[in-house]
């Protein structure tokens, strides 16, 4: 029995939120004792003499907390448990079986079928409120972290919202640098070029494509700029307005020569410009990597400029492969950096490929790179392979090389066939 004449000296102010309590027991006398301890402390108290009413008050009304006795006729207060976990109510509620049990195995039972807490009959008072003072820190706790859920919840939709329009303005985004590479084939008449353009992302820093020059003359390039995302890609569509055959006169490679006869920097110029301008009218974080070559249609010769970017290949007509080019600094890292011409012969039936590292990186599950030897060994198997249709088994090969996943970065190059 409680002990009444302790709960006169455990009075306390009653909750700013009382509690509601529901009170189970078959006993009538020991109900009221419990309810009168309860009252006093300011929580609400209701009532029910066995479980099935108990269980169905349950089903009506979100009880903060439950003291029920553990042997009652009908179902007991094991079962009771049971059922009130199973109750669909968003609210925590604290259980408290009150026992004359006091082995360990039945006490453990009762928390396996969730309780929260054991008083032993007959109930203390004091020990009583601390075991309510307890459940309340349990319940606030239980509130707030539902409240901070709540709060996720909202900011989670706001996010996903946020996802939406931005994923919506990367569709458009791609679509928009897409266009900048809008020739993926050109026919030169005594050669041929083609582009090979796969974003990892939405949109991605990679540029590819070739202007001409004058009658006799073409330019390709390949560029990589740093980083992934927007502020690459709106790096990549400001160098496609530099190196565009359509307006020559906002193309950083392309002088007036003679007579008004068009003409173009040589390519380590080309570099130099291009590294004046991001260090000192640009002045931003980023960088980029680039090869661009100039070829010759009537005599197949080759100038070009490599700056950190992968090696240039050449891939003669009789099936073998060659790598030209020293590396070089990449464009905006460093001022006056002195960058080197680079010069070659292509012969009738000869190629040459520029390529991002987004190929020579590519990794395989293990890790390795498919590397420049990769590359190579690609290459001479597909020498008479059609250049789209060469390109496209590239990306094929890479496919295999990852296994499948997604490329890390955006794959990309120039194929170039000289007729001679």
């Amino acid at each position: 029995m409680v002990s009444v004449g302790k709960i006169e000296r455990n009075v306390l102010r009653a909750p700013l939120t009382p509690r509601r309590v529901l009170v189970v027991d078959d006993s009538k006398a020991q109900r009221k004792v419990l309810s009168l301890s309860l009252m006093r402390w300011g929580y609400q108290v209701m009532e029910a003499g066995t479980g099935e009413e108990a269980l169905e008050m349950c089903r009506r009304t979100d009880f903060d907390i439950v003291l029920s006795d553990w042997v009652m006729p009908g179902i007991s207060g094991l079962d009771f448990c049971k059922a009130f976990r199973a109750l669909p109510h968003e609210r925590y509620g604290y259980f408290i079986l009150l026992t004359s049990k006091s082995e360990k195995g039945e006490v453990a039972l009762g928390l396996d079928v969730g309780a929260d807490d054991f008083l032993t009959k007959p109930v203390n008072a004091d020990e009583l409120h601390a075991r309510l003072r307890a459940g309340e820190r349990i319940l606030g706790m239980h509130r707030e972290l539902m409240e901070k859920n709540r709060l996720i919840g909202s900011t989670l939709g706001e996010l996903q919202k946020l996802y939406d329009s931005l994923d919506r303005d990367l569709i458009e985004a791609r679509k928009l640098q897409q266009t900048l590479a809008r020739d993926r084939h050109r026919d030169f008449g005594r050669g041929t070029a083609s582009i090979l353009l796969r974003p990892s992302g939405h949109v991605g820093g990679d540029l590819v494509g070739f202007f001409e020059i004058s009658a006799r003359r073409v330019a390709l390039y390949s560029v990589d700029v740093s980083g992934h995302g927007v502020a690459s890609a709106m790096m990549t569509a400001r160098l496609a307005g530099l190196l565009s055959g359509a307006s020559p006169d906002q193309n950083i490679a392309l002088t007036g020569g003679v007579e008004g006869a068009r003409d173009a920097w040589p390519p380590e110029m080309v570099a130099a410009r291009f590294n004046r301008m991001m260090l000192e009218d640009m002045q931003v974080e980023q960088y980029f990597t680039m090869a661009y070559a100039e070829v010759d249609l009537e005599t197949g010769r080759v100038q070009l400029v490599q700056a950190g970017h992968p090696h240039p290949m050449v891939i003669r007509a009789a099936g073998g492969v060659e790598q030209i080019g020293h590396g070089g600094l990449p464009i905006g890292l460093l001022p006056n950096v002195a960058f080197e011409r680079i010069e070659a012969r292509l012969h009738p039936g000869d190629r040459l490929f520029l390529v991002s590292d987004g190929v020579t990186e590519c990794p395989a599950l293990d890790g390795g790179e498919f590397g420049s030897e990769g590359l190579e060994r690609f290459l001479r198997r597909n020498a008479d392979t059609e250049a789209q249709a060469l390109l496209e088994a590239l990306v094929w090969e890479l496919n295999g090389h990852t296994g499948g996943a997604d490329f890390p970065d955006d794959v990309s190059g120039v194929l170039f066939h000289y007729r001679g």
